[in-house]
């Protein structure tokens, strides 16, 4: 496995490589799929180690049963998959520039050829229909290339895969865990009245950025959200020029990033003394983490976590209507949830050791909001462990 152009994006190992490719092998059996096209980027990266901005454009990764995968993408970012990829570089194809954004022609009739040229053009051909990169116009064009094919839709068929983690990611998002309390830790400074949002988040990005130690920062999947105030009732505002504001609290939803894998994190800061329905919100909603945490128990399911958050949380007289949390782990943007299970009453997912969330009961109410989140790693015995360790509480400056 390898070359020697190969930059250590990911550090893992052969054997990790070919761990997930077993994995994936056998998911395709199940679903009867001949050959399989991913194009989500995180999918892509999880397969084959590809690091690079490069998602705006057609590209993804072929899955064999038989043969080591492809990488197929723009011409120009073939250097970039020679530069990470684990496969040799016989397994790298690429279109040519003039396929990019054109009206005459689209990069599918390439990838089409290319499949029918390997056999597939009438066997089972399995892609990821619900994806934010595969377009209608990119399914549309293999359907007409490959009429004798049969498309099946293997939306998330990989991501499932990834849920359990391996000692080699749980590395990675431990030293993620690290770089979030470190961004935590400089908001809880630097906030105080008459500060320019924007000021905050530079600081955010320096702290995610320079990492911890020898442990460098990536770029998150999602930028820094921090509304303030009546602003804190909506999930996902990000930031302008003004100014924090005395007696009015921002909740700030961040997660550090290494080697593409996260660990989410939120803390809400209050300036001044909060009013008194958010300190018994903020009670409740401990509580309800407390026993979200406790029944996320290998054996149990995403449901059995919710309930236990919705128990205390109804005895506050509070109902959310939200899921309370998802799968975390290597991402892009513009998510970093994995897009599988989710921690609501309705989804009973078996929990497995391994299995990686973030149990996210974010509250936002009419006119105020409140986000206090843990990352949590499934035990093989007990309760989950949180993967940052900083105050679970409204973070309160007088």
């Amino acid at each position: 496995m390898g070359h020697s152009n190969r930059i250590e994006q990911f550090q893992f190992t052969d054997a990790e490589y070919e761990r997930r490719l077993s994995k994936v092998r056998a998911a395709m059996t199940a679903a009867e799929i001949d050959v399989l096209f991913v194009e989500d980027p995180s999918n892509m990266a999880w397969l084959t180690g590809y690091n690079g901005w490069s998602f705006y454009v057609h590209q993804g990764v072929l899955v064999f049963h038989d043969a080591d995968p492809v990488w197929w993408g723009r011409a120009q970012d073939a250097n970039g998959a020679l530069r990470t990829v684990w496969m040799d570089d016989d397994r790298i194809s690429w279109y040519p520039d003039h396929y990019v954004q054109s009206s005459a022609c689209h990069p599918m009739e390439l990838l089409a050829a290319s499949l029918r040229d390997r056999g597939y053009g009438n066997k089972r051909v399995g892609v990821e229909m619900e994806n934010y990169y595969f377009t209608a116009k990119a399914f549309l064009t293999l359907q007409s290339e490959m009429p004798d094919a049969f498309f099946v839709d293997a939306t998330s068929l990989v991501n499932w895969q990834r849920g359990v983690k391996s000692d080699e990611e749980l590395s990675h998002m431990r030293k993620a865990a690290r770089i979030s309390e470190k961004i935590i830790d400089g908001i809880y400074e630097r906030v105080e009245p008459g500060v320019r949002k924007s000021e905050i988040v530079a600081q955010i990005y320096h702290d995610a950025l320079r990492g911890v130690g020898e442990d460098w920062g990536d770029y998150p999947a999602i930028v820094p959200l921090l509304p303030s105030g009546s602003d804190a009732a909506a999930s996902h505002l990000t930031w302008d020029g003004r100014v924090f504001e005395k007696d009015m609290g921002t909740f700030f939803e961040i997660s550090g990033c290494y080697r593409r894998y996260h660990v989410p994190f939120c803390r809400t800061v209050y300036l001044g003394q909060p009013p008194q329905h958010m300190i018994d919100a903020e009670k409740a909603l401990i509580e309800g983490l407390a026993a979200g945490l406790e029944a996320a128990v290998a054996g149990n399911t995403a449901a059995d976590i919710a309930r236990a958050l919705e128990a205390s949380l109804l005895t506050a007289g509070i109902e959310r209507n939200a899921r309370a949390g998802y799968p975390i782990g290597l991402s892009y943007p513009p998510d970093w949830g994995e897009r599988t299970i989710s921690i609501r009453s309705d989804d009973n997912t078996v929990l497995e050791p391994g299995m990686t969330f973030h149990f996210m009961p974010g509250l936002w109410m009419t006119d105020w909001g409140l986000e206090i989140t843990e990352s949590i790693l499934i035990k093989d015995k007990g309760p989950a462990e949180c993967f940052c360790d900083r105050p679970r509480e409204i973070f309160i400056k007088k």
